[in-house]
Order: C-alpha cells, then sequence, then structure tokens
C-alpha cells in the first residue's frame, strides 16, 4: 500500500492498478469524473486531480512516458540508500525522489509542471493561443504600411497606431479584445475547457474561418468572438450594424457561417453564438438578438461574461459530467488551430 505522506500516481487517483488496460483506464477515469464532478457534489480539487492524471496516462504514449519516469525514480530511491549514490544522481539530473524530499519534491513527476498554489481553486483549462492570429496580421500588415523591409523598433507605439488605416488599427483592438476574453474565461472553474483560435475551416481566408473561442462546461458549448470596432453599435433584425463597421460587415451572419462548419466536423450543437463587446458600445449589456438555424445568438458586453457563463441561459439544462466528457474528448480530436 502507498505511504500516506507520498503523493498518489495517476493511477490510484483512477481507482485502477497499473497493469490496467487503456478500456479500463478509461472507464475509469469517466466513473471517477462523475464522482468527483462539482455539478454531482464532488470536490473541485478532486475533479481537476482526476483530469491531471488522465492527462498522465489517458494515451498509450503518455502511458509509457509516465510507467518509464517512475522506474526510474523508483530505482533512484532504491539504490539512493547509502546516500552516495542520491548526490551523484541530482548532479546527473536523476529525479529528486532519491533524496529527502522538498515541499517541490513531494509533487508528483506528472503534475511538477503544474503551478501549484495550495488556496487557489483549480481554473478552466485553456488550449490556444487567444489574439495571436491577429497580432501577427497586425505586425505583417504595419511592416507593409511603415514600408517593405523596414524595421519597427516599437509596433505598438501609440502615434503610428493611430496614423495607421483602419484595417490594421482594428486588429489591434481585436487583439486585446480576444486577450482580455481569455483573462476572463481563465477564472472559470475547473470544469470548463476552453480553446482560442479555432480554425473553423469555414469559406473566407485569415479571420474569415477563425473563431476566438470555444468554451465547454455545465452551461452548454458556445462559439464566440470578442469584437472591437471602437464605436456605438446598434442591433437590427438579428445583426450588428454601426458605422464603424467595414462595408458589407455582418458579424452575426459570420459567426453562424463559421459555427456550421464546426458543428458539421464535430457533429456537436452549439449552445449559442456569442459576441463579445466592449462594456457601453450597446444600449443592453446583454441580450438574445436572435437565433441562427434554432441556436440562439447573444450581444454581451465584457463585463457581464463570466456571469453569463457560469450561469447559462435560461430554460437551458445543465450538461452532466459524461456528456461534458464525450464533447470534451470529440472536440480534442477535431478541433484545429488557425
Amino acid at each position: 500500500m502507498r505511504d500516506s505522506s507520498t503523493p498518489a500516481t495517476p493511477y490510484e487517483v483512477l481507482g485502477v492498478s497499473a497493469a490496467a488496460s487503456m478500456d479500463e483506464l478509461r472507464r475509469a477515469y469517466r466513473r471517477r469524473l462523475r464522482e468527483t464532478h462539482p455539478d454531482t457534489g464532488g470536490e473541485a480539487t478532486a475533479f481537476h486531480a482526476v483530469q491531471v492524471a488522465w492527462e498522465a496516462v489517458g494515451t498509450p504514449e503518455g502511458r509509457a512516458l509516465f510507467d518509464a519516469a517512475s522506474a526510474s525514480v523508483t530505482e533512484a530511491a532504491t539504490e539512493g540508500m547509502d546516500g552516495e549514490f542520491v548526490a551523484s544522481a541530482r548532479a546527473d539530473g536523476a529525479s529528486p525522489y532519491a533524496s529527502a524530499p522538498t515541499e517541490s519534491e513531494t509533487t508528483p513527476p506528472w503534475e511538477r509542471s503544474r503551478p501549484r498554489h495550495a488556496e487557489a481553486e483549480p481554473t478552466a483549462r485553456a488550449h490556444g493561443h487567444p489574439g495571436g492570429w491577429n497580432r501577427e496580421e497586425y505586425y505583417a500588415l504595419m511592416r507593409e504600411w511603415v514600408g517593405r523591409g523596414a524595421i519597427i523598433d516599437h509596433p505598438y507605439d501609440s502615434a503610428m497606431v493611430r496614423a495607421a488605416p483602419r484595417e490594421i488599427r482594428h486588429l489591434l483592438a481585436d487583439a486585446n479584445a480576444e486577450e482580455e476574453t481569455a483573462r476572463t474565461l481563465s477564472r472559470l472553474g475547473i470544469s470548463y475547457t476552453i480553446w482560442h483560435d479555432v480554425d473553423s475551416d469555414g469559406a473566407g481566408p485569415g479571420a474569415e474561418s477563425k473563431i476566438d473561442h470555444i468554451v465547454l462546461g455545465p452551461t452548454g458549448l458556445f462559439a464566440m468572438l470578442s469584437e472591437d470596432w471602437g464605436g456605438a453599435l446598434q442591433v437590427r433584425k438579428g445583426e450588428i450594424v454601426s458605422d464603424v463597421l467595414a462595408v458589407g460587415e455582418r458579424p452575426v451572419s459570420s459567426l453562424s457561417r463559421r459555427t456550421r462548419s464546426l458543428t458539421r466536423s464535430t457533429r456537436a450543437k452549439f449552445t449559442a453564438l456569442v459576441l463579445v463587446v466592449p462594456d457601453g458600445s450597446t444600449a443592453e449589456s446583454l441580450a438574445v438578438v436572435g437565433r441562427e438555424r434554432g441556436v440562439p445568438v447573444v450581444v454581451l458586453q465584457q463585463s457581464r461574461l463570466q456571469e453569463f457563463i457560469e450561469v447559462g441561459l435560461a430554460g437551458v439544462p445543465r450538461l452532466g459530467a459524461d456528456d461534458i466528457f464525450a464533447l470534451r474528448e470529440r472536440l480534442h480530436q477535431v478541433i484545429r488551430f488557425i
């Protein structure tokens, strides 16, 4: 039996032996998700530990790496009983488990790369680079506008940004908006998963195929755009209109088109399409402005985002742990980043 002072292995967290088959591991993972899910009375820290354990041994490749690392830890600890091997092993970069443990050394090897905050609740898992595509495009177009081959020492100089064409300024504003949304979403609980800068494979180049954020959690599956046009917005016949938009720009229709493509590839129905806009840019801070093929379209201001995701849409049933697991696995297999 494991000593109570020794950190649990992924197998122990999942409640199986190290000799369990991958099918047994998968079944144990689903069972432990149900048992520890905060929505079913479980503890967030236990739910977090189950997910970290699955990431360590949930694939044949990851499991092989973990098993090999565990074997080397055991060997080092056994051979280090006389104290001499311990010192030389550490100098060679061997496992610190071979010496008297410090606080960091009592962290399991499979979780040691993660920051640990004793008093902080585990937060949402995020994938992708929010605002990354927009910033790359901004820099490329800024260099082209300044002059090919020119060296830009300060690409975010305020005077240069103000002088740049609208298209370039909008790219930077959107990058900032996406990063702000990402910061807000990062405060969601461990039961949520977020993907940023997702390639929807939709028609259109670059930004026209990008979904800024996809959020999955107990309140549903959401596709989001984070936008900042730098002016007041109105909603008319289910579409955002404003003189600050580019000619022919239709944000709601664009998000709907991108989401349809991803729906086909994932076979997952979205709970809502969400456009996140700056505070004060719309008359209402949160409004359902229409439906696209039965899916509600929501326009909300940045400060209402976390509340909206945590509470969800009225009348929409919450997803259970099994539903979240199945959707997450399907999305992980399909989602590609732009």
